[in-house]
């Protein structure tokens, strides 16, 4: 595949026409043309159906665009870093996150990371759905215990743990004789399956079995938290969301749930080099929990 035709392809495709395209870049429309159609010739497709008032792209042209815009990208930035004999972070920078995570950890992240690098445009958008970096146009993504997947490669760089929490007047259970499950009232996620129980960590002794009666149950972590400051019961939410609310007293700690800690990974495409932008965000990320621990106050 002849990757001038590719760039020219991509810039027309990004700027919605050999009109535009032509402006932007200094070259003729007819050139630019020329070159779309000897790509579409090579790979035995269409790519852009031509009207007489518009462009549109086909549904190959679309996938095309969307698949390779980012590796022209850092192709082009690994070029520039190489005339200029320094890795410079530049561009478009776009994550996804997790809404909690998002929402406690990356906002100051993000700043400092924004007043270290301003050539960079940083956009972070907070989902939980499980994206693509490829197809949804991602440089780095951040999961939370993520499966094996042999399209993504990258590191952990955070552990985090669950805590089970409660209003501050809600008396706590007190394991009995028999050792059996201890029912308490609480606040669960929807996607909770019937009869889970919360695993509490007692250290040398045995742990103890609280059984979750849930009077309400919410979709999402931060309705969670919210529910239980608000006094509804007793919830299982990870420790990067109540850290604050414990130390400043408006919820209580009852422990910590029995088991392997939370991994927090940032990942990326396996078909792509680390770039420069990538690069040095994980830097500033990896400053911000530099024992991989999550503390109340990150940066």
């Amino acid at each position: 595949m002849d990757l001038q035709a590719l760039s020219d392809f991509d810039l027309v495709a990004a700027h919605g026409g050999f009109g535009r395209a032509a402006r932007v870049s200094g070259r003729s429309k007819a050139t630019l043309s020329r070159r779309v159609a000897e790509l579409e010739q090579s790979l035995g497709v269409r790519l852009i159906e031509r009207g007489s008032q518009s462009l549109r792209l086909t549904d190959e042209g679309r996938a095309l665009h969307e698949r390779t815009r980012g590796l022209l990208s850092e192709i082009a930035e690994a070029g520039e870093a190489v005339v200029l004999g320094a890795s410079t972070p530049k561009g478009r920078l776009r994550i996804s996150a997790p809404v909690v995570f998002a929402h406690v950890a990356l906002p100051r992240i993000a700043a400092r990371f924004a007043l270290a690098y301003p050539e960079v445009q940083l956009e972070i958008v907070a989902e939980d759905r499980k994206v693509d970096p490829v197809e949804d146009g991602y440089d780095l993504i951040i999961r939370i215990d993520p499966s094996p997947d042999e399209r993504l490669v990258g590191r952990r760089f955070l552990n985090d743990e669950r805590l089970i929490v409660a209003p501050p007047g809600m008396s706590r259970p007190i394991l009995g004789a028999d050792g059996d499950a201890l029912a308490v009232r609480a606040v669960l996620l929807s996607a909770t399956p019937p009869g889970a129980l919360w695993r509490m960590s007692a250290g040398a002794e045995a742990d103890i079995v609280l059984m979750p009666d849930p009077i309400l149950r919410l979709s999402s972590l931060l309705m969670v938290r919210d529910a239980v400051l608000a006094g509804a019961g007793a919830a299982l939410l990870p420790k990067l969301l109540v850290a604050e609310e414990i130390a400043a007293g408006r919820l209580a700690y009852w422990g910590t749930h029995a088991g392997p800690p939370v991994e927090i990974w940032a990942l990326q495409s396996s078909r792509r080099l680390i770039g420069a932008k990538v690069r040095a965000f994980l830097e500033v990320v990896e400053r911000a929990f530099p024992e991989k621990r999550f503390d109340a106050q990150p940066i």
